[in-house]
Formats: structure tokens, sequence, C-alpha cells
């Protein structure tokens, strides 16, 4: 059995392709604004500056960074056969944009009194990964 096993005959787990060229432009120090404008598709550019935007106090900015790079994830992921539900693990990473963009949503939804929309995202993070919502959460 893998970690990845669904026990219940559910979904297999999603994995998104690698998107090695605006990962190495990240790590280089590219700052995300620009890594998010060259590639609008890679949803870890969009969780960073979700990211970066909360921790400077800019709430409503998070919000709308977070949103982006969830939705740019829905597409990925529908792109590599989801359909709507099942495991998205964390351990792979090029996951990670998708459950990072998606924590960062709940957590500025929570932050502006957005009760629900902090409680649809929460759940779906943790039903895709348990493991990537223990990370996030902390």
């Amino acid at each position: 059995m893998t970690i990845d096993q669904n026990l219940f005959g559910g979904p297999d787990p999603t994995y998104l392709p690698e998107e090695s060229e605006p990962l190495a432009l990240l790590v280089d120090g590219v700052p995300a604004a620009e890594v998010a404008a060259k590639f609008p598709t890679f949803s870890l550019a969009w969780a960073d500056l979700a990211d970066e935007a909360f921790g400077r106090g800019s709430v409503i900015e998070s919000y709308a960074y977070a949103r982006v790079g969830y939705h740019r994830g829905l597409d990925a992921l529908r792109r590599a056969g989801w359909r709507g539900h099942g495991p998205v693990p964390w351990e792979h990473e090029p996951n990670r944009g998708f459950l990072r963009s998606l924590h960062a949503l709940a957590r500025a939804a929570g932050a502006i009194g957005e009760e629900e929309e902090y409680s649809r995202c929460t759940i779906f993070l943790r039903d895709s990964s348990a493991t990537g919502a223990n990370a996030l959460e902390g």
C-alpha cells in the first residue's frame, strides 16, 4: 500500500506536471510578480504573491492573488485529469502552488470575515491533502 492509496475506491491522486522554468526563476530570486507576469498559469508565483501581501497586511491584495492562483491551479488540475475531487498530494512538489493558493485564499477569506468561503476552502484543502493542510496551517 502506498501513502496515496485510497482505501475507499475513490479517484486516484492527481499529480500536476513540473514547471521547471518558472520554478527556477523563483529559486533564483526573481520576484514573484515578474514570474507571474511571464508565466500567469504558474500557481506557485501567485501563492508567493498572496503570502507576501498578507505578510505586509494587505489582506484584500492577498485575497486577489490567492484567488488567481487557486483558479489557475484548478485549471491545471482539470488538464491533469482531476474531476473535481480526490487527493492532490502535498508530497508532489508541483501540487504545492495550488495547495498554497487554496490555503492563502482560506486565510484571507477568514481575515475579511468571509466565513463560508473560509470554511469551504479549509475543508477543500484538508480533503485534497491532509499533509499539506497540516504543513500550511502549522
